[in-house]
């Protein structure tokens, strides 16, 4: 049985004050209102003992944004996977489509990034997805079959199932746009088979398939609700409790 998960994706933004105040919204709710679901935030990497401290003993899990494809060494900014386990950090994300596009991760780098925060009991959040030129092109498919078989594909059964994937229809990140629900449930169905093919039919049907493209409180219910979408990896819906937490009962 698969778990569904909302991870809110914090990327550069709030203060200190601010984020504390928006963890602490969001722990308040899941103690008044516990769930079976899994609930994830991932803020800036300088927020991150902040948020695990708050949230130990909770039923919020907390994962960082990037991991280094290093274990250590003179990488000036990097965060290693080691570093993130000593603060409880127990999810990373891994290829979101701005690290792709504005830092050049590579499938090659990713699939390092991968296998560190599994060697460090880390779960990864790993992201796939076409942009809009891909996806107009007939091409949406291929790219993402790609970037699985070169980045995750190589993991034994075992690993693989302490992976979530994540689709992001990169054209619909941060543009209001989204991919409509039929849409959303092609490409995870298509995702589930890859895996089944690749591994078998239990490991297909336990892997969590998050939707990842301007998910908000109007439209998670409908996504949701299709049968290969467990949930999702929100953006600037997950700056505001509110919203947030409405995401959160679309569950």
């Amino acid at each position: 049985m698969r778990t569904k998960i909302v991870a809110g994706n914090w990327k550069m933004n709030l203060t200190f004050e601010q984020a504390d105040d928006l963890v602490n919204e969001i722990l308040d709710y899941l103690k008044d209102n516990p769930t079976e679901n899994g609930v994830i935030v991932c803020p800036p990497a300088c927020y991150l003992e902040l948020a695990s401290d708050l949230a130990f003993e909770s039923e919020m899990f907390v994962g960082a944004q990037n991991i280094s494809q290093h274990a250590s060494g003179a990488y000036t900014g990097e965060i290693s996977a080691a570093m993130l386990l000593s603060m409880d950090v127990n999810y990373a994300i891994i290829g979101h489509s701005e690290r792709r596009k504005y830092f050049g991760e590579s499938n090659e780098m990713l699939a390092a990034k991968v296998d560190q925060a599994l060697k460090h009991e880390i779960s990864p959040i790993f992201c796939c997805g076409e942009q809009l030129a891909e996806r107009q092109q007939g091409n949406h498919f291929d790219v993402v079959k790609n970037q699985l078989q070169e980045s995750v594909f190589h993991l034994d059964k075992v690993d693989f199932g302490n992976l979530i994937i994540a689709y992001e229809p990169v054209w619909a990140i941060g543009t209001g746009e989204n991919a409509t629900p039929e849409q959303a449930q092609e490409m995870h169905s298509y995702i589930r088979s890859l895996i089944r093919d690749k591994y078998n039919e239990e490991v297909a049907e336990n892997t969590t398939i998050l939707y990842g493209g301007s998910c908000n409180p109007k439209n998670a219910k409908e996504l949701f609700a299709n049968p290969d979408v467990d949930g999702g990896l929100i953006g600037g819906a997950s700056l505001k409790s509110d919203d947030f937490i409405k995401i959160i009962e679309a569950l």
